[in-house]
């Protein structure tokens, strides 16, 4: 394995940390949907994916401000 093999891999790691962390982030689901209010299943947050997209959309136009 050579020094380009080693980046590579060092890389696609610190991706996948980082993926799983952007997953997590945001509020725990409570039940119902956090952008429209819909009741949904105890382990979702969204209803649909574009109340998902709504939401994430909103979250980042904030945290820019």
């Amino acid at each position: 394995m050579d020094e380009a093999d080693i980046a590579a891999e060092c890389l696609e790691r610190e991706m996948e940390r980082l993926l799983r962390l952007r997953r997590a982030a945001g509020p725990a689901p409570d039940g119902a949907c956090l952008w429209c209010g819909e009741p949904v299943a105890a382990h979702l947050r969204w209803c649909s994916v574009d109340c998902r997209d709504d939401w994430e959309r909103e979250h980042a136009r904030a945290n820019r401000r």
